[in-house]
């Protein structure tokens, strides 16, 4: 069963957000992502609320000065509760940071609530703000028979589909579909895949299509009701995930290209079935006899301030 919600302590005020829309494609589109600085004012209950609010799934509470180390600390939050990692919402945090910057190009780190340092980079292209950083570590495994069972009947999918536990600061099933058109017609039982993640402890599931053409993308969609957002319009730490599955299985690279050079992963579709078209990158480096270095980004749009009124009651 879900978790029970912390009590309201009856903030109320306006809040100033900024919205991003993180992971463009071409231009359009992306994930509205709600990026607060965070004063220490706001406790989670109001920090839940923040997204709703914003229009967003997501809201980045950014700290308002970094910490002694020079690292920023971030917070990620859906109206669910707090995340441990959020793949759009660092590339929202990374392009944020870099208009207060105000320069042509910036490097950054944050610091994840569980102590995480992402190591990050951003580059301007007139209004826009192309963002990368690197995932951190991706541990992969077979999923087992139960997880399959309450997990694939839920997606609509066989139980024979190819899938993949992936661990991105939380767990989540990798699932491949035949094609794009099998894609776009998932049309998944929520609330039996909301309970399944709850009981297996998972963030969600994030469906993909490889390519059936040369130049054509990867193309996913991810559901994650456990967390309050039915389908995300980009999950760029899945995508980070699906770029490790693809280096373990030999797929990147025509094998297993020279440690320490980095191999172009998959760019990978989204948000098409919710109406947002968004494009996520990697880029996988391999190590010697420990887990490859994953990039991953996108681009994005800084639209302006604007207030969310926290409300008593």
């Amino acid at each position: 069963m879900a978790p029970p919600r912390p009590r309201s302590t009856g903030q109320a005020g306006p809040v100033p957000v900024t919205l991003v829309h993180a992971c463009l494609r071409d231009g359009t589109g992306g994930s509205p992502t709600a990026v607060v600085a965070d004063t220490g004012v706001l406790d989670d209950e109001a920090r839940r609320r923040i997204p709703a609010l914003s229009g967003a799934s997501h809201a980045v509470f950014v700290g308002a000065r970094p910490e002694a180390g020079g690292a920023t600390a971030v917070r990620f939050f859906t109206a669910e509760g707090e995340l441990p990692a959020c793949g759009h919402g660092t590339v929202a945090a990374l392009a944020y940071l870099a208009e207060q910057a105000g320069t042509q190009e910036h490097e950054q780190t944050l610091r994840s609530t569980d102590g995480r340092l992402i190591h990050g980079r951003t580059t301007r292209q007139g209004a826009l703000v192309q963002a990368e950083f690197d995932a951190g570590p991706v541990a992969l495994r077979e999923p087992t028979t139960e997880e399959l069972g309450l997990l694939l009947p839920a997606l609509g999918l066989p139980l024979v589909a190819t899938a993949r536990i992936a661990t991105l600061g939380r767990p989540r099933l990798l699932a491949r579909v035949q094609s794009r058109a099998s894609l776009e017609a998932l049309a998944p039982d929520l609330r039996a895949l909301e309970q399944a993640c709850h009981d297996l402890d998972l963030l969600g599931c994030y469906t993909y299509a490889a390519p059936t053409f040369p130049g054509q993308r990867y193309a996913a969609r991810m559901f994650a009701p456990a967390i309050g957002v039915p389908e995300d319009i980009a999950n760029a730490n899945s995508t980070a995930c699906l770029a490790a599955h693809l280096h373990a299985s030999g797929t990147l690279g025509g094998g297993s290209p020279e440690a320490g050079r980095p191999v172009t992963g998959p760019a990978v579709d989204m948000g098409d079935s919710l109406g947002s078209p968004a494009t996520i990158t990697t880029s996988v480096t391999p190590g010697r006899g420990s887990s490859p270095v994953v990039r991953v980004g996108g681009t994005a749009l800084v639209t302006g301030v604007g207030t969310s009124t926290l409300r008593r009651g």
